[in-house]
């Protein structure tokens, strides 16, 4: 296997990487402290990916997006994840599922999304339905030629951002195995549609400024011709997306996790104790060879998930590895981070105590680690217990 990139891929990650340190870093603290992102920088970060041509990397060319393959896309999710997603969130790479969209739909949403006219947000998780999200209780009833949307959503991120949220409801229902189970669809809901509320959620400590939020459905009108996809068959739009999500979601860990280990290997090097640098101390350089070791194997597994998706060969277990071991990578990395800067990496006058926060989360959202070892594990068990 050739584990080399292009120099067209080499000079993207270049490319990014300037763009994160120029438009989006120095940003980073002021936006953490105020636990908000202006209106005006949001704008700006818009226009100038936009500019730079990163804004919609993730979708196809021939809908005006980047074209990128999947190898590409995760070595830009690794820059950007340098910084914080209250940041990079603004630019954009709507959802996939919106590849969906037929007739009109592609005018009023899959373009506007593409040409940074439109902000998506995805709406599944609900206060009873996050890891079982086939239990989700938002019902919609078809009422004439309308559906009438009624339930809940929460840690629905960017909602507060978007002109318009994908939306998962119950439709009917079937039996399986003696159980009942729900059959899905996905609406496509503007923000502003008689019968939603959409309200900031409660705060979280990991990743300040980029808020989820909660939605609320009463009586809902939302006409049939807003269904994405088909009636019914929801979970064929949404699971190529998730799982693909997955492998983003490691790209970032694995991200994030440089970005820390470069900041203790700078600490080590600098800081004094005993009348040396505290990187001479095995208590300490060991804690970095472990570090370097395990974000090298994260990002190979991580990348390699990215090409066999490439491929079309990728499984559910492949994805689930990426995304598990890159999440718990960033966790030990970001702790034996604090622990080498001491009591500084506590402060939050450095960014460590930041990368900390912000790196507690990657193990819960896009899927669980628990939830993780179960997909990977029914994969392996599944040709033997058929």
């Amino acid at each position: 296997m050739d584990f080399k990139l292009s120099s067209e891929q080499e000079m993207l990650v270049e490319s990014v990487r300037s763009f994160v340190e120029k438009e989006l870093l120095p940003y980073e603290e002021e936006v953490d402290r105020a636990d908000t992102i202006s209106p005006e920088l949001s704008a700006q970060i818009r226009e100038r990916a936009l500019a730079a041509g990163f804004y919609a990397f993730n979708m196809p060319e021939e809908v005006g997006g980047g074209g990128l393959d999947y190898l590409s896309q995760a070595l830009i999710e690794r820059e950007l994840s340098k910084c914080s997603w209250a940041l990079h969130v603004f630019v954009a790479r709507p959802s996939k599922i919106l590849m969906a969209c037929r007739g009109q739909q592609i005018e009023d949403y899959l373009l506007p999304c593409v040409r940074g006219e439109k902000i998506d947000c995805f709406a599944l998780t609900e206060p009873g339905a996050g890891s079982d999200a086939n239990s989700i209780k938002t019902r919609a009833v078809r009422d004439g030629d309308d559906f009438l949307l009624n339930g809940a959503k929460h840690f629905i991120s960017h909602a507060g951002h978007a002109d318009f949220a994908i939306v998962f409801a119950v439709t009917d229902t079937y039996d399986y195995k003696g159980r009942q189970r729900n059959k899905v669809t996905a609406f496509l809901v503007d923000s502003d549609a008689p019968g939603l509320t959409i309200r900031r959620g409660p705060k979280c400590v990991s990743n300040r400024g980029y808020h989820t939020f909660e939605m609320f459905f009463d009586d809902c009108r939302v006409p049939a011709n807003k269904v994405l996809g088909e009636v019914d068959k929801g979970w064929d739009v949404a699971n190529a997306w998730l799982t693909a999500g997955r492998v983003m979601v490691a790209a970032n860990c694995v991200g994030q996790a440089q970005r820390a280990m470069q900041a203790a290997l700078q600490w080590s090097a600098d800081r004094q104790q005993f009348g040396q640098a505290i990187g001479n101390y095995q208590g300490v350089s060991f804690k970095l060879a472990d570090m370097a070791t395990e974000i090298q194997a994260a990002e190979l597994l991580t990348l390699h998930a990215a090409w066999k998706m490439d491929q079309g060969s990728m499984t559910d277990g492949d994805a689930g590895m990426a995304k598990l071991f890159a999440s718990e990578v960033l966790g030990r990395v970001v702790d034996e981070a604090v622990q080498i800067y001491g009591g500084m990496g506590l402060m939050d006058e450095g960014p460590i105590e930041r990368m900390w926060r912000n790196a507690r989360i990657e193990r819960i959202w896009e899927g669980t680690s628990e939830i993780q070892r179960h997909i990977i594990s029914r994969e392996l068990l599944r040709p033997l217990m058929n």
